[in-house]
């Protein structure tokens, strides 16, 4: 995802904080976190939605610049956050 998608995401986000941390975790634990947390108070589930986009776009330069981050994001229960979207649905190619 380049800049533009980028603030597209924190538009969506802005408007509906679950929508957007579907967008970078998918589904599971964390969005059904921040659906709690928006539920509960919508500044709470902003605040998660944008720790996890933080978290990815963070990974995702380390990942594009050489950098392995090899502790785990705290809160963060999405692989695909946790690695920056890299590994995510790809296939491994053999090596020979």
């Amino acid at each position: 995802m380049g800049a533009v998608s980028a603030i597209f995401l924190v538009l969506i986000t802005i408007l509906l904080p679950p929508i957007g941390a579907y967008a970078v975790a998918g589904c599971g634990a964390d969005l059904l976190i921040n659906i709690c947390l928006t539920l509960l108070g919508y500044i709470p589930g902003h605040i998660h939605a944008f720790y996890l986009e933080y978290i990815y776009y963070d990974r995702r330069e380390q990942a594009r610049e050489g950098r392995f981050q090899a502790s785990r994001a705290p809160g963060v229960y999405s692989d695909r956050v946790q690695s920056g979207g890299h590994g995510y649905g790809t296939i491994v190619q053999p090596v020979n």
